[in-house]
């Protein structure tokens, strides 16, 4: 049933609790629990079971490629049994890929591009989702609007973790005005509607959230505005994200999972109404955002903007090597990732279907 609040709802009817219990003992027993949970690639079909690492909660439309590509079957098509296991965070994820226990994860663009600049972590991008930005600060009209970047200096913005992503997306609007990052504080929240009361109460002058949060927040309160960062940042992308070594070792795999990712984003582009994504989505999944027409339509058309660059024509999940380029350029102009890396060899688009 639709709902306008956010409450603790299921993820999925069948297994959500079975699949939170299984998270949370993993992110305290490490890499033993998952040893078995990695690529099961069987020759060149790609059949087999393979995890996802889900650095965001599974109860988002921000994930809406891989829960349709479940829901929907698009995976099964391809031959894989994916699993969409959530870890604690991006860090968490990287460190997960990298020990070889599951072939791929989904991490914003920075994240990446820090981790290979600044750590030398074998890590490659398979395939670019957005081509914007799916991060929403949110403000009170009333009190004091997020208009333009100088309206953030001498506040206090809300952001999820310190040093996240969230949290360098707030530097980087500063950075590109030529404005101090330091200049705006930053305080670490959570990331629930409930959390607007603080910038009501002027203890914030707002906070990153997902699209479908920010849509929730709209929908009940007409107070509050959005501001969007990805009309001036331009490095806050999502990618789909494997090791050097799962590249080699699981190629038939992840090029399988890339075709199961491509026939959902290509179901939901063609979805114009966006009436038969929602239903194959709640046939399986139950949360807040996505059991609220008016929000889960607002969420996805937002998200698949992203998806597409305004342009359905052009091939889903290609990564152009200009605008990858350019948000290594911005990244390293900030001092958010060391300079004279060859931003080139860190994507690989042979993966993904032809067009």
């Amino acid at each position: 049933m639709p709902s306008n609040t956010l409450t603790s709802i299921p993820l999925s009817r069948r297994s959500f609790l079975q699949r939170s219990a299984v998270a949370v003992a993993a992110a305290t027993a490490g890499p033993t629990l998952l040893a078995g949970c990695g690529s099961d690639s069987a020759g060149a079909g790609g059949s087999g079971k393979v995890t996802f690492l889900s650095y965001l909660a599974l109860e988002t439309l921000s994930l809406a490629p891989e829960l349709l590509a479940v829901a929907g079957g698009h995976f099964e098509k391809h031959g894989l049994d994916v699993t969409l296991q959530p870890v604690k965070g991006s860090p968490q994820a990287m460190q997960t890929l990298l020990s070889g226990i599951a072939p791929i994860t989904r991490l914003g663009q920075i994240d990446v591009m820090t981790a290979v600049a600044d750590s030398g972590h074998p890590l490659v991008n398979i395939g670019t989702l957005s081509r914007g930005s799916s991060l929403r600060f949110v403000y009170s009209k009333k009190r004091h609007p997020l208009e333009k970047p100088e309206d953030f200096v001498g506040q206090t913005m809300g952001v999820p973790s310190e040093g996240g992503t969230s949290d360098k997306v707030v530097s980087l609007v500063l950075a590109n005005a030529g404005l101090d990052p330091k200049k705006t504080k930053r305080q670490v929240v959570g990331l629930t509607p409930g959390t607007f009361s603080l910038v009501e109460q002027g203890r914030l002058v707002g906070y990153v959230v997902s699209v479908d949060t920010a849509n929730i927040l709209t929908a009940q309160n007409p107070d509050v505005g959005l501001f969007n960062p990805g009309e001036t940042v331009k490095s806050d992308l999502q990618v789909y994200v494997t090791s050097k070594d799962a590249l080699k070792k699981d190629t038939a795999t992840l090029r399988a999972f890339m075709a199961g990712i491509n026939d959902a984003l290509a179901a939901i582009v063609a979805d114009e109404a966006l009436d038969e994504t929602i239903k194959q989505l709640r046939g399986k999944y139950s949360f807040a955002t996505l059991d609220d027409d008016k929000v889960a339509k607002a969420s996805l058309t937002m998200l698949r903007d992203t998806w597409t660059g305004g342009d359905s024509s052009k091939p889903l999940l290609v990564t152009d090597e200009a605008a990858w380029a350019t948000g290594y350029q911005e990244l390293t102009a900030a001092g958010l990732a060391k300079s004279g890396g060859d931003a080139g060899s860190w994507f690989d688009n042979s993966l993904l279907r032809k067009a």
